[in-house]
């Protein structure tokens, strides 16, 4: 073979990704199968230089007296014209003409190189995605499905779908755009690798920050815990390890700078940080801002179930809109909270006080009194 074939594998490479040595290994094997088809004979050898553009086929025959099957025997004249050494039952391995292969023989080799390419193909997208599982990646929107909604993105090289329930809310996706994306699983299915990608995720929020803050990336300071409903809010707790770093305001940046890169990134969805404390009170607390909270009352510890009082003016507010807030608060700190407003917790309060017990002190025995000696004197036998 001339070295066309070498420069196409090279342009392959190029293009696709597919490793030159991936598709020689594939083309060895797809020879081997049509030499089998074509010449019943498998016992072949492949022999590759791409630095100089050979590919030679050889077919190792047996030395026979008596020839009957071409392509597994061979005379021994014939033989000797090889390896002048050879006897009767020896091997010789002959230089085969590739131009004899048949049409099945060349139609097998083509599908297998073929299938070669669809499997390297489909490698190089598996690798490109499990390197990148639970990352957060750069994503150029291909097209819009106008019936589903969903978005093919492509990572890289390798194409994903980003599904309607995968996007934010309200978020209109245009091809060309470039979005951030949270690769959350890979899987190899019967189509090929499949990247479950998500917008919606509570740990792209997480990545973003990482991204975002340098302290959370060198690990000054950690984010503890996420909630978040996509579209609308989120709530982060971050705890800082350097007494010098104030975890919040590292988060917040400068003049709100970097908050503000992350907001936008996520089309205006509100960010609550707050900061982390191992004080189940004092971070259910914080959780319920931007709401104050009077105090913290904890009912069931086992079920991690606790009562907080708040301002009668801000138990809408401790709530939030359709119980947003208190909802997120209960996902961030993994508590069930049962919020009450100031009036109702100190009526509750006072009914479950304890009434005290009146204590009755008994009557002092007077003098004279029936029943009882004078003096110690002992009482008198009736005579």
């Amino acid at each position: 073979m001339n070295t066309e074939l070498f420069d196409a594998l090279n342009l392959l490479e190029q293009e696709r990704g597919i490793p030159v040595d991936f598709m020689i290994d594939k083309i060895t094997k797809a020879i081997i199968t049509a030499c089998k088809n074509s010449y019943g004979n498998e016992d072949a050898r492949v022999e590759v230089n791409a630095d100089k553009g050979a590919f030679e086929v050889y077919l190792r025959k047996t030395v026979v007296d008596d020839v009957y099957e071409p392509g597994k025997e061979i005379s021994l004249e014939k033989a000797r014209e090889i390896s002048p050494l050879v006897n009767y039952e020896d091997k010789v391995e002959v230089l085969l003409n590739t131009k004899e292969f048949g049409r099945i023989a060349a139609q097998t080799a083509r599908n297998i190189i073929r299938q070669g390419i669809r499997d390297g193909e489909r490698g190089q997208m598996m690798q490109e995605f499990q390197s990148k599982q639970q990352e957060l990646v750069s994503a150029l929107v291909e097209r819009i499905d106008p019936r589903s909604g969903a978005a093919t993105l492509l990572i890289g090289k390798a194409e994903a779908v980003l599904p309607r329930s995968e996007q934010v809310g309200g978020e209109k996706l245009c091809e060309g755009d470039h979005i951030k994306v949270y690769v959350v699983d890979v899987k190899e299915t019967e189509k090929g690798p499949r990247a479950m990608i998500s917008r919606t995720h509570p740990d792209l929020v997480k990545r973003l920050f990482e991204t975002e803050v340098p302290e959370i990336y060198d690990g000054t300071v950690e984010i503890k815990a996420v909630s978040r409903e996509a579209g609308s809010r989120t709530k982060l707790a971050v705890l800082s390890h350097n007494a010098d770093v104030d975890a919040v305001g590292a988060c917040i940046g400068s003049r709100g700078a970097r908050v503000s890169n992350i907001v936008n990134e996520l089309g205006g969805e509100k960010i609550d940080i707050i900061e982390f404390s191992d004080d189940p009170a004092t971070f259910i607390a914080s959780a319920l801002s931007p709401a104050d909270v009077l105090s913290v009352t904890v009912t069931d510890i086992e079920a991690h179930a606790c009562q907080v009082a708040v301002p009668d003016s801000q138990l809408s507010l401790a709530i939030g809109n359709k119980g947003q807030n208190a909802r997120l608060a209960a996902k961030l700190t993994g508590w069930k909270i049962d919020i009450k407003p100031e009036s109702e917790a100190m009526l509750l309060a006072a009914q479950e006080e304890p009434v005290p017990e009146e204590t009755q002190e008994e009557p002092e025995a007077e003098e004279g009194t029936p029943g009882f000696p004078e003096n110690d004197e002992p009482f008198a036998e009736e005579e």
